[in-house]
């Protein structure tokens, strides 16, 4: 966990770990950090049942109760701050920005609103790279485990059937993906939506702006996909197989 000092008050930011492939954090109010003395925070992918993609949200957990026993973490301040949420509501983020849970930026609405006044996502780049997320997670040091955890995406062992055939590789397809330029948050809406970076193959982005804007930085994790073979046929087996 991290404060961030800002013009006129303090800010929490804390590590949620990754989700849809990139590493997220949460936004919290100063007098909210103290639920971090008994709650474990994660990120949760929620996919919308109607197919309409899925949203990354932080989750918290008593940790003296498990994991079962959490909550989103919108629900469990608004509770906290503003009282109980009634049946056919929700608590929403104005500014599209999902993990972003300071109360100034959490809205009661109902499940059936259209409100004007509510973002489903950030409206543009300009918004997006101005957001108070975007400006927190800049003062947080690059983090050098995140870049061992890509290193290792990188390497994939190769099994091979009896007749030497390789083995399919591990199906992703039921991932959905964040756009990997750390001020965007958009996600796919539809599975493999987003582009992929045709060098390491493995982060995505909603389009060309945000992958040029990204590439200073992904860069120095950039390295070509190749494949460790583990366990090659051997050639004489093989051959034994073809004389047969």
């Amino acid at each position: 966990m991290d404060e961030t000092d800002l013009p006129g008050f303090k800010l929490g930011i804390v590590r949620l770990g990754r989700a849809a492939g990139k590493l997220k954090y949460v936004l919290l109010d100063e007098r909210d950090l103290e639920l971090l003395e008994c709650h474990a925070f994660e990120a949760r992918l929620d996919i919308d049942r109607d197919g309409n993609g899925a949203k990354i949200y932080a989750y918290a957990f008593d940790i003296n109760h498990g994991r079962n026993s959490g909550r989103f973490v919108h629900d469990m301040l608004w509770e906290r701050h503003c009282g109980g949420i009634a049946p056919q509501w929700k608590v929403v983020h104005r500014n599209g920005i999902t993990v972003d849970n300071r109360l100034e930026n959490l809205k009661l609405v109902a499940e059936c609103s259209q409100d004007h006044d509510v973002l489903e996502e950030p409206s543009n780049k300009t918004n997006r790279e101005q957001s108070l997320y975007w400006i927190a997670i800049q003062q947080i040091p690059s983090d050098p485990v995140e870049g061992q955890t890509l290193e290792r995406i990188y390497h994939v062992t190769r099994f091979y059937n009896a007749n030497g055939v390789p083995l399919q590789e591990q199906d992703e397809t039921s991932l959905f993906y964040e756009c990997h330029y750390p001020p965007c948050t958009n996600i796919e809406k539809q599975l493999r939506e987003f582009s992929i970076c045709g060098r390491c193959q493995n982060v995505r982005y909603c389009g060309a702006y945000c992958q040029q804007k990204d590439w200073l930085s992904h860069k120095c994790l950039c390295l070509e996909r190749r494949y460790i073979t583990d366990l090659e046929p051997d050639e004489s087996f093989m051959d034994c197989l073809l004389e047969r």
